[in-house]
């Protein structure tokens, strides 16, 4: 893919993630994209030393986790599986290391949890 073929504003939140990332706001991150920009994405993360682990989506897209080593370590032990597959504790896990609102995701563990039963 050459630079041509990229369109800024599909990667801008991309960019904006790594930014994110490098200045500390962020331990890791999942970014979700279209396939086509697999190439550039890990060329970029390769560039800046950054550790990723990419899964394949479907439908053309792929799921790229980036960010501390230790986190993608531990990403590449617990998402063996489509991310709506996991169970509610991988799921719960997987959103705590993200960094998302702990009460939202002890409410989304809760309700996956009484529909597992």
């Amino acid at each position: 893919m050459t630079i041509s073929d990229i369109n800024p504003v599909e990667l801008k939140v991309f960019l904006n993630h790594i930014y994110e990332f490098k200045k500390g706001v962020r331990q890791m991150v999942l970014y979700t994209t279209n396939k086509k920009y697999e190439a550039f994405a890990v060329k970029r993360l390769t560039d800046q030393k950054i550790s990723y682990i990419i899964q394949p989506v479907g439908n053309g897209r792929i799921n790229l986790f980036f960010g501390r080593k230790e986190c993608i370590e531990a990403i590449r032990l617990l998402v063996k599986q489509p991310l709506n597959k996991l169970s509610p504790e991988e799921d719960f896990i997987l959103g705590a290391m993200l960094g998302y609102d702990i009460c939202a995701q002890c409410e989304r563990y809760c309700e996956r949890k009484v529909r597992c039963a």
